[in-house]
């Protein structure tokens, strides 16, 4: 079957911008002591009290100069006393983060503006109808004011809709400051993309699965048969199809993917797990943070995966396996009990070091049909919602299993943080 024409004149170019802080934790902390951020060289690490923390943000200077970035560890930094190390203060961050979106009502009205994370927003200017003239000089203008008001540099990638506004900045944008891609020369710019990982919204896993069948580069990817994505895939192949040649329907404040939702939680630990009990244990508490985040949207879910990371001392490998229940659930026992499954299936007894979790395959939580031979079903629910009522009122630290308790739990030092890390 002959894949769909698609006229691009039907949709409209609603100049959508796509607006990124660079490196904006590391920025915020240079000019919060005097610095500039374009030439010190400051690192912001999560803990400052672990020789192997996380390295969060780093600035340009620490980049180029010292090879120094996120991801890496603070025992990798120099000892240079031109070096600035600082520990993460979210709190700030979160503050400036929201200056920055009152900011940004000047150019356009609050329900224009979709925030994606701390540093990084979606703003929809029209196409050189609204008070600011075109994008590009709208982009501009937010940028210059950006550094005037908070002496912090940005990048603006713009397009007619979300997504191409989005692979805009990623490809091209974070290298020129402002660029526009349009439905007319996105082809050039998109489909020689490769690999896939590079493309917004597909990571290695579907990398590889669309590696074997024979799709190498977004341009493949967009003319290839829209029916045998489809059956590979299911819905999920339709949208890669039309989002590979450019077309996304998402309004601001939506999910770029439509249809992806599901309720997740990844970890570092920080240090290695030697005894399977003790990441069992671990396993429990985030089963209870992910049953608790579908729960507070009034979601349940079939689907349950576990992921598995080993340390670099196991050589860095690891497993990620999924099961399906019959009934839809947000119970933390149901996760819970099927995470174990998986986890005696496939670990092989080597040293953990990163554990993930997600529930996917949602439907309502208040559409589920209740099965009249599991009496209590009903009950552990509604203790769920119970809990996390008392949870947001009191505090995430006020009810804790007794897991949490002990050497292996996390869930207590995590209490203390606010987005991951101490808020100082």
């Amino acid at each position: 079957m002959k894949n769909p024409n698609i006229d691009y004149g039907s949709y409209p170019d609603r100049g959508i911008l796509c607006v990124d802080m660079k490196s904006f934790y590391a920025s915020c902390a240079a000019v919060a002591r005097g610095l500039d951020p374009l030439i010190c060289p400051l690192a912001v690490v999560a803990d400052m009290e672990r020789r192997g923390s996380v390295v969060l943000a780093a600035t340009p200077a620490m980049k180029e100069k010292y090879g120094i970035r996120t991801g890496s560890r603070l025992f990798e930094i120099p000892s240079v006393p031109e070096i600035v190390i600082v520990s993460a203060q979210m709190k700030t961050y979160l503050e400036i983060s929201t200056q920055v979106t009152d900011l940004f009502h000047k150019f356009v009205p609050k329900e224009k503006i979709h925030t994606y994370s701390v540093d990084e927003s979606f703003l929809e200017v029209g196409n050189g109808e609204g008070r600011f003239s075109n994008p590009e000089e709208t982009a501009q203008m937010i940028i210059d004011e950006l550094k005037e008001t908070f002496h912090l540099d940005a990048a603006i990638g713009i397009g007619p809709n979300m997504l191409l506004a989005k692979l805009c900045l990623d490809l091209e944008a974070k290298k020129k400051g402002v660029a526009r891609w349009t439905y007319d020369n996105f082809r050039e710019k998109l489909w020689p993309v490769a690999p896939l990982s590079e493309m917004w919204g597909i990571g290695p896993r579907l990398e590889r699965r669309l590696n074997r069948m024979g799709i190498w580069s977004v341009g493949q990817l967009a003319k290839f048969p829209l029916e045998q994505l489809e059956k590979a895939f299911g819905v999920m192949g339709n949208q890669f199809f039309y989002h590979a040649n450019g077309v996304d329907l998402s309004d601001p404040g939506a999910p770029i993917i439509q249809g992806q939702v599901s309720y997740g939680k990844s970890q570092i630990l920080l240090r290695d797990y030697h005894k399977p009990e003790d990441v069992k244990y671990v396993i429990l508490e985030m089963c209870e943070e992910v049953a608790r985040r579908a729960r507070r949207k009034g979601h349940a879910g079939r689907t349950i995966s576990l992921g598995i990371g080993y340390s670099k001392t196991e050589g860095g490998s690891g497993f990620h396996r999924s099961v399906s229940v019959e009934h839809p659930t947000s119970i933390t026992m149901d996760l819970y009990r099927a995470c174990l499954v998986l986890f005696s299936r496939y670990y092989n007894g080597e040293v953990v070091r990163k554990i993930s979790i997600s529930l996917g395959n949602i439907t309502e939580d208040s559409d589920i049909q209740l099965d009249l031979f599991q009496h209590a079903r009903d009950r552990k629910r509604d203790l769920g919602y119970v809990m996390d009522e008392i949870r947001e009122r009191y505090g995430q630290d006020m009810l804790l299993r007794a897991v949490s308790w002990t050497d292996a739990g996390t869930a207590r030092h995590r209490s203390r943080l606010v987005g991951g890390h101490y808020a100082e």
